[in-house]
């Protein structure tokens, strides 16, 4: 049977740290908690449950956090664990028979991430898949009967256990400061943090936001090393931002270079928001819908091709007196 330590970062979590303890403690073997400033009871709480508790001077940097955590551990695999997490009912039981009978080739072993779509978190798919058990120690083996050489890919296990998620809050208030930050720093994103950025804004920006990250994404549309996808994400930005400040010449000069380079449901949705809403114009805006929702497909948000585009036909075609297309659109939403 492997050992597991169980690793967490934390910050003013004394609302739901206990929670997540008593569904995990007696399912791991050590439990590491390393505490980025709380200025609450987190700490004490935590001290009911392991003396491995560490101070962790807060850098804006959360994979700074999580890698000190990972560096304290000593057993064969670590758990990585969030504060407003709860592993509940069967999934307890799943957890302590993964334990039993992992084979030890396996050194991620992924968990279905369930809740992801309350608070609008950044995810398309309210349960999916998330690394969430790694192995301390990788061992490096040579594959291959003739012109042999290193197994550089992890071997990932896709359990059938499933991680519920119970946040108090949004965290895209603060996601999107920390983005702008690292913005002002000078750094210029990653793919990975280019999309989650866009998307971030898309699902939870407010106009200022928007405002503020015009300038990093109008440089995305002049970086000549940004993929398609990337411009297509900055494209999707800008044109929000400037529909929601007004700007009718800064809003098709970015609808139209999208289009250009193959349109996607988020644009159609934008037009589609821009004609019904600052036109008045409920036809030309129910066809931008049909486009969102049939013709083209999402770069970042899955809903702006499936309800918000059904939404918006509804809304439109009741506006237009044609009740029974506006209940066809209905009824597929409610469908779907």
């Amino acid at each position: 049977m492997i050992s597991i330590s169980l690793c967490m970062i934390v910050k003013n979590e004394e609302a739901v740290l206990a929670r997540c303890l008593d569904s995990v403690a007696d399912l791991v073997d050590e439990i590491i908690i390393v505490d980025t400033g709380s200025t609450d009871r987190t700490k004490e709480i935590g001290a009911g449950y392991t003396d491995r508790i560490y101070d962790f001077q807060w850098s804006h940097d959360f994979s700074a956090a999580r890698n000190y955590a990972f560096s304290l551990a000593s057993c064969d695999y670590i758990y990585s664990a969030d504060a407003d997490e709860v592993l509940e009912g069967e999934n307890r039981e799943r957890f302590r028979l993964l334990k039993e009978t992992l084979l030890p080739e396996v050194e991620i072993v992924q968990m279905k991430y369930g809740n992801q779509l309350q608070y609008n978190t950044v995810y398309n798919y309210d349960e999916e898949y998330r690394p969430k058990l790694f192995k301390r120690l990788r061992q490096f083996t040579w594959i291959e009967p003739i012109h042999e050489n290193i197994r550089l890919q992890p071997v990932i296990y896709d359990s059938d256990i499933v991680i519920t998620h119970m946040p108090q809050e949004s965290h895209g208030g603060r996601d999107l400061a920390n983005f702008e930050r690292q913005v002002r720093q000078g750094r210029r994103l990653s793919r990975h943090l280019h999309n989650m950025y866009a998307r971030e804004l898309l699902i939870a920006g407010e106009p200022e936001h928007f405002q503020r990250a015009c300038a990093c994404f109008e440089a995305s549309v002049e970086d000549m090393e940004r993929s398609g996808e990337e411009l297509l994400e900055a494209f999707c930005v800008l044109a929000r931002a400037y529909r929601v400040q007004g700007e009718v010449l800064g809003f098709f000069r970015y609808a139209m270079k999208a289009m250009a380079a193959g349109g996607c449901s988020e644009i159609c949705l934008e037009l589609g928001l821009f004609y019904e809403q600052n036109q008045r114009d409920p036809a030309e805006a129910a066809m931008w819908y049909y486009n969102a929702a049939y013709e083209t497909e999402p770069v970042l948000i899955l809903e702006s091709g499936r309800a918000q585009a059904l939404e918006g036909l509804a809304r439109c075609h009741r506006q237009l007196g044609q009740e029974e297309q506006a209940a066809e659109y209905e009824r597929q939403l409610e469908e779907y």
